[in-house]
C-alpha cells in the first residue's frame, strides 16, 4: 500500500494534480470511484456523485471520490483499495468498465458493499458472471430513454438527424438504437416519408477537435439535431452547434440544458436517484445484494426532463402518453443484442448512414 501511495503521489506531483488528498487517519464512510471521465463531466460520473453527496449530506456522513490515473482494471482496483483503507463502507462505481474490477473486489473486500452502475460483475474473459451479496448491480433501459428523445425531435419537425456516440459499449448502443426506433415511431405516427440519420461512434468519451469537426461537417450538410451520446463527446457536439444558427443537440445521462443553449432535450437516466435509493436500502438493512436491478420507465428510471425540453410540437401530453406505453410494456424495442449494427435494424422510414 505504501508503494502504491508513493507512486500515485509522485505521478500526481509530476502532472501538477492531486487525485486525492486527505489527512493521515482521516476516514470516509461513502466513496465513489470515477471511470475514465471526471467528477464534473456533466454526465455519468457527476450524476452518480450527486446522488451520493445528497444522501451523505442529509445524513451527515463523510464522503469522498477517487479518480483513477488511467483506464485499467489495476488502476480501478488501486482506487478501490484506497477507498477501503480510508474506511469506506459503501463504494459506488459508475460504468461498465468496473465490471471486472468489481468481480475481483467483491471477493477481496467481503465486508465492503459496492453499487455498480451500468454493469454486472464478470471475469476477464466473460466466462463467468457473478454478483456477490455485497454487490448491487444496476442497469438502465437506455433504449427507452433514447426512444423518447428520438420520438420528441421528430415530433418537433426535425427530419435530418445525427447520432454521435462515444465508445460502442452496450449502454451507448442501446441509446442509439432507441433513438432510431423513436424517430421511426414518430415518423409513422405523423405520416413522414423519410428521416435521415448519420450514425457514428468516436471510440472514446472525450471531447476532441476531431469530434467537433465531424459534428460541424454534419451540421453544414444539413443535419439539424445531433444526439451527443458519450460523456464529453456531447461537449464537442455542443461546441459545433453553438458556432452555427438553428442547430441543436440532445444531451445524455442527465439534464444537460445548463451546458448549452443548443441542448433541446436530454435522454436521461436516474443516476442520482439510483445511488440515493440504494444507499437508503443499505442503511435500512435492505441492501439488494446479489441482484441486478433494471431501471426503466416502469420505475421511472429513464426520462426526458420536460421542464427544460424546448421542442415545439412536443407537449407534456405527448410525453406522458408515450411514457405510459413504455411503462406498461406496450412498446417493445430492439437492443444491442438484437443487431450488430444500426444499419441492421428493421427500419422503414429512418435511413441510417453508418460512418465508421
Amino acid at each position: 500500500m505504501k508503494k502504491l501511495l508513493a507512486l500515485v503521489l509522485s505521478v500526481a506531483l509530476a502532472l501538477g494534480v492531486a487525485p486525492f488528498a486527505f489527512a493521515e487517519g482521516e476516514t470516509f464512510e461513502l466513496a465513489l470511484v470515477t471511470d475514465i471521465g471526471t467528477i464534473d463531466d456533466k454526465s455519468f460520473n457527476q450524476g452518480a456523485w450527486e446522488g451520493l453527496v445528497q444522501y451523505a449530506e442529509e445524513n451527515n456522513l463523510s464522503h469522498k471520490y477517487y479518480q483513477p490515473l488511467e483506464k485499467s482494471t489495476d488502476a480501478y482496483l488501486d482506487q478501490i483499495e484506497l477507498a477501503v483503507n480510508a474506511g469506506a463502507k459503501v463504494i459506488v462505481t459508475p460504468g461498465f468498465l468496473f465490471e471486472e474490477p468489481i468481480y475481483i473486489a467483491q471477493d477481496m473486500y467481503p465486508d465492503v458493499h459496492f453499487i455498480l452502475l451500468d454493469g454486472e460483475p464478470h471475469n476477464a474473459d466473460y466466462s463467468e458472471y457473478r454478483t456477490n451479496e455485497n454487490v448491487a448491480a444496476i442497469l438502465y433501459a437506455e433504449d427507452q430513454s433514447g426512444f423518447l428523445a428520438g420520438y420528441a425531435v421528430v415530433k418537433g419537425g426535425y427530419t435530418n438527424l445525427g447520432f454521435m456516440g462515444g465508445m460502442a459499449v452496450p449502454a451507448v448502443i442501446r441509446f442509439g438504437y432507441g433513438f432510431l426506433q423513436g424517430a421511426e415511431y414518430a415518423a409513422k405516427e405523423m405520416g413522414i416519408e423519410e428521416i435521415t440519420v448519420n450514425y457514428h461512434y468516436t471510440g472514446s468519451f472525450d471531447a476532441t477537435p476531431e469530434a467537433q469537426t465531424l459534428a460541424s461537417g454534419w451540421y453544414n450538410d444539413g443535419v439539424e439535431v445531433i444526439f451527443g451520446c458519450g460523456g464529453s463527446v456531447g461537449n464537442s457536439v455542443m461546441a459545433a452547434a453553438e458556432a452555427m444558427e438553428n442547430k441543436w443537440v440532445v444531451g445524455v445521462d442527465k439534464d444537460q440544458s445548463v451546458e448549452s443553449e443548443t441542448v433541446i432535450t436530454s435522454a436521461t437516466k436516474g443516476l442520482a436517484a439510483s445511488v440515493y435509493q440504494t444507499l437508503q436500502q443499505f442503511y435500512a438493512g435492505e441492501f439488494p445484494g446479489a441482484q441486478t436491478t433494471v431501471k426503466d420507465a416502469s420505475n421511472e428510471g429513464v426520462a426526458l426532463p420536460m421542464e427544460t425540453t424546448k421542442i415545439e410540437g412536443f407537449t407534456q401530453e405527448d410525453y406522458d402518453a408515450l411514457y405510459a406505453l413504455l411503462a406498461n410494456g406496450e412498446i417493445t424495442l430492439l437492443k444491442d443484442t438484437d443487431a450488430t449494427s444500426a444499419a441492421e435494424l428493421p427500419l422503414e422510414i429512418v435511413k441510417v448512414t453508418v460512418i465508421e
